[in-house]
C-alpha cells in the first residue's frame, strides 16, 4: 500500500523527447506504462503522464489525486491535470460544446509537448471512459497542423486489442517497479487489487503476442512478462501505417525499430 523507499534516479532533461500516456484514470499509468518505463530508462525520455479524469466517484476525486502523485513520484513520471470529466461516447454525442472544450484541452497539451510518442487506450477498451479517451484523442489529433507528427502507441486495460502489432517484455525489475508505483494508488487496490493479479496478465501476454504478434503458429519467446501495443504513425493529419507486420521487443533489444 505505497509508503515503499524511492528508488534514485537522475532527473529526465528538459530538452529529452516526451512521451505522454493519456490516462483515462489515475492507476492506467502504471498498469499500460511497461512501455512508457522502458522509454524513460533506456532512451531518456521523459515521460507525462496526462490524468484525462479523476474517476467517476467525486467523493474520491480529491484522495486519487494524491495517490496519483504519490505513484508518479515514485516511478519518474511527471503529472499532468486536465480538471476533464465525463469523457464518454455518450458524452460526446449528448453535449457538443463540452465535448470540443476537452477537445481543445487535450489540443494544447499535444501542441505544448511536441510529443514524440503518445500512449492512449484502444477503441474497443471497453470501459467507457477508456473508449471515450480514444475518440478524445482522435478528436484533438485532428485539430492540429498537418506538420504534427507523433508515434501513435495505443493500449489495452479492460478489453483486449484484436489486433496488436508489437509486444515489449519487461524485466523482473521493470515489473516490480510498476507494482510498487501501483500500489501507491491505495483505494484502488484495496477496492480491486491490481497489483497482485497483474503479472498473471503480463504473463498472458506473451502467450497472446506470440501469435498475434509474431504470426499464427509462431514459437512463443522465451519472455515472462509483456505488454500488448498497436503502434502507428500521425502523420499529415491521418494515422498512417508505421511498418507491416508484428514486432517482438526483448529486454535487451532497442526501441527504436517501433518509434519509426
Amino acid at each position: 500500500m505505497g509508503g515503499i523507499p524511492p528508488r534514485p534516479a537522475p532527473p529526465p532533461q528538459l530538452d529529452a523527447p516526451v512521451a505522454l500516456i493519456f490516462s483515462p484514470h489515475p492507476d492506467d499509468e502504471c498498469i499500460i506504462g511497461g512501455l512508457a518505463l522502458r522509454l524513460m530508462r533506456e532512451m531518456q525520455f521523459r515521460i507525462v503522464n496526462v490524468a484525462v479524469t479523476l474517476g467517476s466517484n467525486k467523493e474520491r476525486r480529491a484522495a486519487r489525486l494524491a495517490e496519483l502523485k504519490n505513484a508518479c513520484h515514485w516511478i519518474g513520471f511527471e503529472l499532468a491535470e486536465t480538471g476533464l470529466e465525463n469523457i464518454t461516447p455518450a458524452a460526446r454525442a449528448r453535449d457538443a460544446d463540452s465535448w470540443m472544450s476537452a477537445v481543445r484541452t487535450i489540443a494544447r497539451l499535444l501542441a505544448k509537448f511536441q510529443p514524440a510518442a503518445i500512449l492512449f487506450p484502444h477503441e474497443l477498451d471497453w470501459n467507457s471512459t477508456h473508449i471515450g479517451t480514444h475518440l478524445l484523442i482522435q478528436d484533438a489529433l485532428k485539430t492540429l497542423p498537418p506538420s504534427f507528427t507523433t508515434a501513435l502507441i495505443e493500449t489495452e486495460f479492460w478489453g483486449q486489442m484484436p489486433s496488436p502489432n508489437v509486444m515489449v517484455e519487461l524485466s523482473a525489475v521493470d515489473v516490480a517497479d510498476l507494482l510498487a508505483a501501483l500500489s501507491f494508488h491505495v483505494g484502488e487496490v484495496q477496492r480491486n487489487p491490481y497489483h497482485l493479479r497483474m503479472p498473471a496478465w503480463l504473463q498472458d501476454n506473451v502467450r497472446r503476442g506470440a501469435e498475434l504478434v509474431g504470426g499464427q503458429g509462431g514459437a512463443a519467446p522465451d519472455f515472462v512478462f509483456a505488454t500488448l501495443y498497436r503502434v502507428n504513425t500521425w502523420q499529415d493529419g491521418c494515422m498512417k501505417q508505421s511498418f507491416a507486420g508484428g514486432k517482438i521487443i526483448g529486454a535487451k533489444d532497442a526501441l527504436t525499430p517501433i518509434l519509426g
